[in-house]
């Protein structure tokens, strides 16, 4: 059990458990409203000025009465419609029937202040029957403003959670996409280390244990749902291929063509890693010479541009209506799934032949800063 601190503003939220301050403010001043409408109303039809007391005295009682309403409606809330209407329109009628005996015994004596007793006919049966189908009115007005509010409230609420259940999901979704490392990037390196040493090579092995630390602290450390710039970004990929360049010395060749502004551009961390990847097992380890991979990236009429291409053969089994060949595996699936999650219709991404040789990869996004942001 918790314990609650005594303070004042504790003390006042234990006395009127579950009342809104905003629902006071409402209510204040619907009743007041009322209570000033119905003293004008009666003085355009020549009351005395002192009716007020009647006036505000029937607003004060509609102020509590319907407070015992609301309680009733909260009380109910929740169960089959056709029930909560039978408990509706019982309340209703209950609260516009004590209110117009208990308005019927304050005007008496105002009326009789004014009036022989002969004309004070307020207590005949007819005149509370007409009393309490005018109250009636105003119980209901009452009734379904505040299970409009209620309603509205309900649905924002249902809205708001419904929004933030997705927002988890996809939270989920990015991390898991996130954290899917290929463990033949790791089994690789972690080979060629022990090659190294067997070699007594200490000195690149030393500095390729590095690099792979620095890579994965980056690669684990990195928060999923938050973007980095683009030179960030690259400054991430070129960890991962100084430590492919060990492993594949002059059969690695790397080009780079980024323009200034496109530096500046947010991307989703770690987009490239894996297109750098592929072309390394599809293009450079497959082949005897190796080949160069190139980066691109520029900003278009808004849009940033990436192209990841290399010297390999090509990619095989490109579907004719775009998207990914058949067994493409993780890292690009995750590309394309992580990208439709933060973007949905502004990205696109893209493999293709390049007419010279060789196999290009291209993602297109909101060209988008932190300054934008």
């Amino acid at each position: 059990m918790v314990a609650v601190p005594d303070t004042p503003e504790s003390r006042a939220v234990s006395v009127l458990p579950g009342i809104r301050p905003e629902f006071w403010l409402l209510h204040s001043l619907g009743w007041t409203g009322y209570g000033a409408l119905h003293y004008l109303s009666a003085l355009s039809y020549g009351k005395h000025w002192a009716y007020f007391v009647v006036s505000f005295g029937s607003a004060a009682m509609g102020f509590v009465l319907t407070l015992g309403l609301r309680f009733l409606l909260k009380r109910f809330w929740g169960i089959a419609p056709p029930r909560f209407a039978v408990v509706v329109a019982i309340g209703v009628l209950a609260v516009a029937t004590v209110w117009a005996l208990l308005y019927v015994e304050m005007a008496v004596p105002y009326c009789l202040w004014l009036h022989p007793p002969s004309e004070c006919t307020m207590k005949m049966p007819w005149g509370y029957i007409g009393y309490i189908g005018s109250l009636l009115y105003v119980c209901l007005s009452w009734t379904g403003l505040y299970l409009g509010i209620k309603y509205y409230r309900q649905m924002r609420a249902q809205t708001e959670s419904a929004l933030k259940a997705n927002a988890m999901a996809h939270q989920a979704q990015l991390k898991m996409l996130r954290y899917q490392l290929n463990p033949h990037f790791l089994f690789n390196t972690l080979n060629a280390i022990s090659t190294l040493v067997l070699e007594k090579d200490t000195g690149t092995a030393n500095r390729m244990v590095t690099s792979l630390s620095a890579f994965l602290r980056h690669s684990l450390d990195s928060d999923p749902m938050q973007r980095v710039t683009l030179k960030q970004e690259l400054d991430a990929l070129n960890l991962y291929l100084g430590i492919e360049k060990v492993r594949f010395a002059e059969r690695l060749g790397l080009r780079s063509s980024i323009d200034e502004q496109a530096y500046r551009a947010l991307v989703p961390s770690l987009l490239l890693q894996p297109l750098a990847e592929n072309s390394i097992k599809h293009a450079i380890s497959q082949r005897i010479e190796g080949g160069v991979i190139e980066i691109e990236a520029r900003v278009v009429d808004g849009r940033l541009e990436i192209a990841v291409s290399d010297s390999g053969p090509g990619c095989d089994g490109l579907p004719s209506g775009g998207g990914l060949p058949q067994g493409s595996g993780v890292g690009l699936a995750n590309i394309s799934e992580r990208l439709r999650v933060l973007y949905g219709e502004r990205s696109s991404f893209s493999l293709g032949n390049r007419p010279g040789g060789g196999c290009q990869a291209r993602i297109v996004l909101p060209f988008e800063t932190a300054l934008s942001n």
